[in-house]
């Protein structure tokens, strides 16, 4: 069973500090690594999938948290206010209210929907010390986060694309959904008073786990009270960490209650304004919390694509240097994370051990250096022999580009 905070120290992923503040992680180059790989996949995922991204600042006036619901229903969880002159201004807690202004800043005809504006940003949560740990209870998240405008016949499509995109990614990333939850509201709990919009965001939810999943059989999923947005109801994808706690990585919501908070509208076939549907859907969630699991679930030897040294190049002696630094030279050229682990670092099989999570090392002694060639080492523990070298880095660029498993698949 593997702990992401010990993981992430020993491999110089990330850590904290005192003067820095408690919930408020640094990442460390290799750790940097990781997060801007996953941010670039999710990006990337995004813009095939026609999500267009935005910007949007980490304050905002608390006006603006009245008008969304948010100060009235989750102050408890948000920062204190900060004067600015005759204003109020607060650390967001949430990306939604920005991206709901982003829309209002321009007139929209129904042509235009769905409307898909996506954005990595910084949020913040007044997390009390005792519950804060590693990566996955944060004070400064940073959020995969996106807000889909459409019309009412187009939301469950669209709340339905976005389960499919979590699907894939979870593949790509090596990782699993334990299950599915519809979180809906409980009781005594601090929500939106709108029965009938609840009802309505409800339904198309159910419509949406139903019509899901391989084929459009449905996805299994379990209800549960008391775990809904203050705003409306959402659907939970959960995992698992080895230990056994579950928690939540991704959401999609279906959302009423924001669009009439800020009067959105767009103007239908008729020349008339219709109050469009916001559809909230995080594919991998806080970039913290997605580190943390993949860290615990692969004990830190990432795929071959996320992995932040993708080959290591061993020379057995000083004399094999130079074409060690050579190879790490072409592996750069094609978009490679390599480093050379030379005599200096310790003996070839302290070197190895160093080396054991990177997917592929080169070993490289007289006779791989005067043929052109590397002894391979594989991280499940394969060799595969000595192999020139173009055929190496094309296979490990084959592997990063196609996000396979698989280190050396059989020819």
């Amino acid at each position: 069973m593997h702990d992401h905070r010990k993981l992430g120290r020993e491999l110089d992923l990330f850590d904290t500090d005192p003067l820095m503040g408690a919930g408020l992680p640094y990442w460390l180059p290799d750790g940097a690594i990781v997060r801007h790989t996953l941010e670039e996949y999710v990006r990337e995922a995004e813009r095939a999938a026609g999500y267009r991204h935005v910007y949007s600042p980490v304050l905002g006036k608390r006006d603006l948290y009245e008008i969304s619901g948010h100060w009235d229903h989750y102050r408890e969880d948000m920062f204190p206010p900060m004067d600015l002159g005759a204003e109020q201004v607060v650390l967001r807690p949430s990306l939604c209210p920005h991206h709901a202004l982003i829309y209002r800043s321009r007139s929209h005809s129904y042509r235009e929907l769905p409307l898909r504006i996506a954005e990595l940003g910084g949020m913040y949560r007044a997390e009390l010390s005792g519950v804060l740990g590693g990566l996955t209870r944060v004070r400064a998240i940073h959020l995969n986060d996106a807000h889909i405008f459409c019309t009412l016949e187009q939301a469950v499509e669209e709340a339905r694309a976005a389960l499919a995109l979590i699907a894939r990614a979870y593949a790509d990333l090596g990782i699993r959904a334990s299950r599915y939850r519809l979180s809906l509201p409980g009781e005594g709990g601090k929500y939106v008073a709108d029965p009938r919009l609840w009802r309505r965001a409800t339904a198309l939810l159910r419509e949406v786990l139903d019509s899901s999943g391989i084929d459009g059989s449905g996805i299994d999923y379990e209800a549960a009270e008391g775990e809904a947005a203050f705003y409306g109801p959402k659907i939970d994808v959960q995992i698992t960490d080895p230990a056994g706690r579950e928690s939540t990585l991704s959401t999609v919501q279906i959302d009423f209650h924001q669009p009439e908070r800020f009067d959105l509208h767009y103007i239908g076939p008729d020349g008339a304004k219709h109050r469009p549907v916001m559809v909230h859907r995080s594919v991998i969630g806080s970039v913290e919390r997605a580190v943390a699991h993949l860290l615990e679930e692969h004990g830190g030897a990432f795929p071959t694509w996320l992995a932040p040294v993708q080959l290591a190049v061993l020379p057995i002696a000083q004399a094999q240097e130079e074409r060690a630094h050579e190879v790490v030279r072409r592996a750069v050229a094609r978009g490679l994370r390599a480093e050379v682990s030379g005599p200096g670092d310790g003996t070839l099989g302290a070197r190895v051990r160093a080396a054991r999570l990177v997917p592929y090392q080169a070993v490289i002694g007289d006779r791989e250096a005067d043929a052109g060639l590397a002894a391979v080492r594989l991280r499940d523990g394969r060799r595969p022999g000595a192999v020139p070298v173009a055929e190496l880095l094309e296979r490990i660029t084959a592997r990063a580009a196609d996000r396979g498993a698989e280190l050396w698949p059989a020819a």
